[in-house]
């Protein structure tokens, strides 16, 4: 059961004008459930992505990459869960270009107007066969008003679909947008075990979408970790069909750049959140907040080190203020110059640590009342400048484990 966190109603979710979407059931892996979904744009829009940084990426996010960077006009996307086509081989890749070929000659495109993703299990052929078959299902099923069945159509060991809409004013003209993901393991960022698409009718010049993908990323998908394993296919795309009529942004930093930006970062934030609230196993949503850092680099070190610290993890599913494991973390981060007695720790509103030591008023009953709460802000001072970023995470419960020990049967 995921923290806080319920799906949307499909009637709360925005059709994008310019997007149509299809799900089908094609046995991928498992019969009987939706796990073929297609995305079908109108000519015109832009796309961009960002990818994993994992250098053992899988077969279909090589070939994103092509795509996108043969500028030739995305026209669809076709997303299998089930089989991430991951750990393949040179077969892999041709089995991704094979579904590209595939969908391409249903819609009369181009191979290369074709985005595929793939989602699951890793170092299993790619049963091209039966997503082939099931084309003609998820296209006759494509509909405006489809997201919430694709963020079920996406889905592996999430036990909720994620889902979420934004609308906001450009120039007189109000735009909308609308987002889906899926990951609950394997997710760090850089990026994680996850697929996020998010679709705007908003004109933006294609020549930005790639900076502004970036900027979303950055303010979301890469701010979330589960266990700290950067997968092999994390994909997070960014489409934006130019049908609301508004004056095409060129500009983020222009007033309807920011608002834009806002409203999409909002969505995108959400989605990411969702991601954590989700994660296998967990019970508790856990905010990291570092602050007074020289740089945003140290300040991620320290909230990562905190976040993927098993024993910080493992402390919270107990909610046992055993909070020197956070004093841990935070020294072996790698801040080689890192003057410990300035350091300050606050759980919520309960300050624990001040000048490197437990502070004298703190009492471990007011930090253990703060760890039974379902969602937490970790906060910690670094007293070396003005900088500061957060990370959302989750604790690790002893269904992790299980989830993942028996992820393939």
């Amino acid at each position: 059961m995921a923290v806080n966190w319920t799906a949307p109603e499909a009637a709360s979710l925005l059709p994008i004008a310019g997007v149509k979407i299809g799900v089908a059931e094609a046995g991928v892996r498992k019969a009987n459930r939706k796990d073929l979904t297609v995305f079908l744009l109108d000519a015109g829009s832009a796309v961009a992505g960002v990818f994993t940084q994992n250098r053992y990426c899988a077969a279909p996010v090589q070939v994103c990459r092509e795509h996108l960077g043969a500028k030739h006009g995305i026209r669809a996307l076709v997303i299998n869960t089930g089989n991430a086509n991951a750990g393949t081989g040179a077969p892999g890749l041709v089995d991704a270009r094979a579904t590209c070929i595939a969908l391409a000659r249903q819609l009369s495109v181009s191979p290369e107007q074709i985005l595929p993703f793939s989602t699951g299990v890793i170092m299993e052929p790619l049963p091209v066969d039966r997503i082939v078959a099931g084309l003609p299902a998820a296209l006759a099923d494509a509909q405006a008003d489809h997201w919430l069945k694709a963020a079920e159509g996406i889905m592996t060991t999430d036990t909720v679909p994620k889902a979420a809409s934004r609308q906001a004013q450009l120039g007189g003209k109000t735009v909308s947008i609308t987002g889906i993901s899926k990951g609950a393991g394997m997710i760090r960022p850089n990026m994680a075990t996850m697929l996020g698409f998010l679709a705007t009718d908003a004109a933006v010049d294609a020549a930005l979408l790639p900076e502004l993908a970036k900027r979303l990323a950055d303010a979301s998908f890469n701010r979330v970790t589960v266990d700290g394993d950067t997968s092999t296919n994390d994909s997070f795309v960014v489409i934006a069909t130019g049908q609301a009529g508004n004056a095409p942004v060129t500009d983020l930093a222009s007033a309807d750049g920011q608002a834009l930006l806002a409203a999409m970062t909002e969505v995108a934030r959400t989605l990411a959140h969702a991601i954590v609230r989700d994660g296998e196993g967990a019970t508790k949503f856990i905010a990291v907040r570092v602050e007074g850092g020289k740089s945003t680099d140290e300040c991620l070190k320290v909230a990562y080190a905190i976040a993927h610290s098993p024993l910080v993890k493992t402390a919270f599913f107990a909610s046992d203020p055993n909070l020197g494991r956070i004093l841990a973390a935070v020294g072996y981060a790698g801040i080689t110059d890192l003057d410990q007695g300035l350091i300050e720790l606050h759980l919520d509103d309960v300050h624990v640590v001040s000048q490197g030591g437990r502070r004298p008023e703190y009492r471990e009953e007011d930090g253990a009342r703060v760890m039974a709460q379902t969602e937490i802000t970790i906060r910690v001072g670094l007293g070396r400048g003005e900088v500061s970023d957060t990370v959302w995470t989750c604790d690790f419960s002893h269904d992790y484990v299980t989830i993942n020990a028996d992820y393939r049967s």
